[in-house]
Order: C-alpha cells, then structure tokens, then sequence
C-alpha cells in the first residue's frame, strides 16, 4: 500500500512539474537579433524615441533578466521557483521581485526619451495577481508601451506590447494598490481608492 502510495504521488508531481513547463535554459545570452527586434518594437511606439536609447533599455531588459535568473537561483519553472520562494528556499523570484528589480534597473538610466512604469494583472479575479514592469515613450501612459516580462519564463525575457498581451490583462499599479487599500500614506494609513 505505501508503495502505491508513493507512486501515485510520484506520479501527481511530475504532472504538476510538466504542467509548469520546462526548467528554463537562463544560461545562454540574448541574441543580437533578439535585442534588435526590441529595439525596433520600443522605436515603433513613437517618433520621439532616441534610437540610442531604445536600443539600451533592449539590451538591459535581456542582460538584467538572465542576471537576476542567477541572482535568484532560477533552476525551475516559474511557478515552482515561487513555491520555494514561499517556503523559504529560495530568497527571490515572485514576479514581483523580477518587476521591482527591473523597473528599479531600467530607471537608473536616466532615460529621457522613455518612461518606464509598473503593471499588475490578474489582482480582481480568482487567478494569481502578477507584476511587470514596462518601457513607453516619454509621456506616453503604460498602454502604448512594451512588457518586459522575465518572470513569465523563468528569466528568458518575454516582451510584447501591453495591449497585445494576451495573456495578461495589465492594470497600472498605483491604480491596484488604491483600489485594494495597499497603498500607504507616510503614517501606514490607506490610501482612499
């Protein structure tokens, strides 16, 4: 009986670690290629874009999404990596981390063609919240930008243009943290939504 026991729930893990996805490979670096089709896509959202920087903040998205995968000790998929971060295993890799982390990266550039912002999705239904950050013009509010996502695969970057995500539906984060009373004044009070 243990012995059946055991199998099954042999059996139940791997299933659950299949349904994760793979481990991701953060080993190997971006390609020239996959940091000019960035670059062309963060150009393509406005004319005031100085090619110079929209070619940094490409390059830094990719070289800071495999930096963090090893400061974070990424060895699994996403959801699994979470599970031992939440028990104590590992010491960070919740999306949140990875959009904080690489907001925080992104604005020491000092960009001044580019804003950078902070998304959440997910945060008014049953699915689990997540977090990004992403890159738009100056001036230009966080729909017109581009997610810049190294959660998604486990610090393999994934980007797209925010409203042609179609797995996330992105809300800015201020708006989140009002509405959910986690936003705090100076006191540690709420923030009225």
């Amino acid at each position: 009986m243990v012995r059946w026991v055991r199998a099954l729930v042999a059996l139940l893990a791997l299933g659950v670690l299949a349904a994760c996805g793979a481990a991701p490979d953060t080993r190997a670096p971006a390609t020239r290629d996959d940091v000019t089709a960035l670059t062309l896509a963060i150009l393509a959202l406005s004319p005031e874009v100085d090619p110079e920087e929209a070619a940094r903040a490409a390059q830094i998205s990719y070289d800071y999404s495999r930096t963090l995968a090893i400061q974070y000790q990424i060895t699994d998929p996403p959801l699994v990596h979470n599970a031992k971060v939440n028990s104590g295993r590992k010491p960070r890799g919740l999306c949140w981390h990875w959009a904080e982390d690489m907001e925080a990266r992104l604005k020491a550039e000092d960009f001044q063609t580019l804003d950078i912002h902070r998304a959440i999705a997910n945060w008014d239904n049953w699915r689990i919240e997540h977090s990004t950050a992403l890159i738009s013009p100056a001036g230009h509010d966080m729909f017109n930008a581009i997610v810049v996502d190294p959660w998604r695969k486990g610090g393999v970057l994934t980007w797209v243009p925010t409203l042609e995500d179609a797995r996330y539906e992105w809300t800015p984060q201020l708006e989140v943290l009002r509405k959910t009373g986690r936003l705090l004044n100076a006191n540690g009070e709420p923030v009225p939504g």
